[in-house]
């Protein structure tokens, strides 16, 4: 049974007033829960890995939580979701993917009701690395108004031996979005899609 040691937990909020255009009274909201862990298979190949993901559960949901308490603790004004990893150079781009099923659905699980699947990327990077994490609708993948992306990174990290984990949230359409599409109040199939 694989061991994922934290070294280091990081919630960053941010709030957008304006882009550019006129500052809004209610700003976009957005959160990302990163974690850096120990990679246990860093440095060798590992053919199974799959059963690694069920060691990630209680991280994902304590990564969630964080970011839902960060956000006010409302889930129904969330309405926006993402996850990523930056897997240290010792180790391989398949072990950021153990995050796809701990990740996704710690978000899924605490929100309830979320339909649409959960925007991800994923890379192997060195020290201090950054990565921008997808960010699309909790109910809809083609709600354009929530396609987005959050730049995440650790100075210190990841070590060539780590994982860098990371969720993210946002409550709220880009500011002053203005490219058509689906709306969020006209979903109507409730799909994951449409």
């Amino acid at each position: 049974m694989p061991d994922f040691p934290i070294r280091k937990i990081a919630v960053l909020t941010e709030e957008i007033f304006h882009e550019g255009g006129p500052a809004t009274s209610e700003p976009r909201r957005r959160v990302a829960g990163l974690a850096v862990v120990k990679n246990p298979f860093a440095g060798r190949y590992a053919e199974e890995l799959q059963s690694a993901m069920d060691d990630l559960k209680p991280l994902g949901l304590l990564l969630t939580d964080r970011m839902i308490e960060a956000l006010g603790g409302d889930i129904k004004a969330i309405d926006g979701y993402g996850k990523g990893a930056i897997v240290g150079t010792g180790g391989e781009i398949e072990h950021g993917a153990l995050w796809h099923v701990p990740g996704g659905y710690a978000m899924r699980e605490r929100l309830g009701q979320a339909k649409a699947i959960v925007p991800s990327a994923m890379k192997v990077g060195a020290f201090g690395s950054r990565l921008d994490v997808p960010l699309g609708h909790t109910n809809a993948a083609y709600v354009r108004s929530h396609f987005d992306a959050m730049e995440v990174g650790i100075a210190d990290g990841p070590r060539p031996d780590e994982i860098l984990f990371c969720l993210a949230m946002a409550c709220g359409p880009r500011i002053h979005s203005r490219m058509g599409g689906l709306e969020a109040k006209d979903i109507k199939v409730w799909d994951g899609q449409r």
